[in-house]
């Protein structure tokens, strides 16, 4: 079994024992959330953008999400959290903090985050929304979720998170 295919059994599982509900489609590989839409399009759900960025010195990681069309720019955010510089993480950094490789960043890769090293940024405009769809750590997938287990998932996975205008 494939690296990707691992991690995706391995959020399957982890929502399994938190009993969660899901509903999952499999796709081709699928590098960004504009990709994905074709194959969202049936779906009747917020689907999320999840960028991973680093400080500039490397210290501090933050996963920021948003749903998928919107634009993120990077010194905005930074204006917003007052924290420096940012960029975004590189592909060691995403394997060491989230266990997750280029393509499939997720918020699911917080589940491998075991000591919350990542600060979570999301858009408040998802905390409404009633579902949410993410890559269950696998880019051959969406993965969707009610907003309630989307909070309930945060309160979990015990990683710092603020709650902020984005976009």
């Amino acid at each position: 079994m494939d690296k990707n295919l691992q991690r995706r059994r391995k959020v399957e599982q982890w929502l399994r024992e938190h009993d969660f509900q899901y509903h999952q489609i499999e796709h081709p590989p699928l590098p960004t959330a504009e990709a994905a839409i074709a194959y969202w399009k049936e779906e009747d759900c917020t689907f999320c953008k999840n960028l991973f960025f680093r400080d500039h010195k490397g210290k501090q990681h933050y996963l920021a999400i948003c749903e998928h069309s919107r634009e993120l720019n990077i010194h905005s955010l930074e204006k917003k959290i007052r924290r420096g510089k940012m960029s975004l993480a590189s592909e060691w950094r995403m394997e060491k903090y989230l266990d997750l490789s280029p393509g499939s960043v997720s918020i699911f890769g917080l589940i491998n985050d075991m000591e919350n090293h990542v600060i979570l940024l999301i858009d408040k405009a998802l905390m409404e929304a009633d579902c949410l769809g993410f890559h269950p750590n696998d880019n051959r997938a969406s993965l969707m979720i009610k907003g309630s287990d989307f909070k309930r998932f945060l309160q979990l996975c015990g990683n710092h998170f603020e709650v902020l205008e984005l976009t």
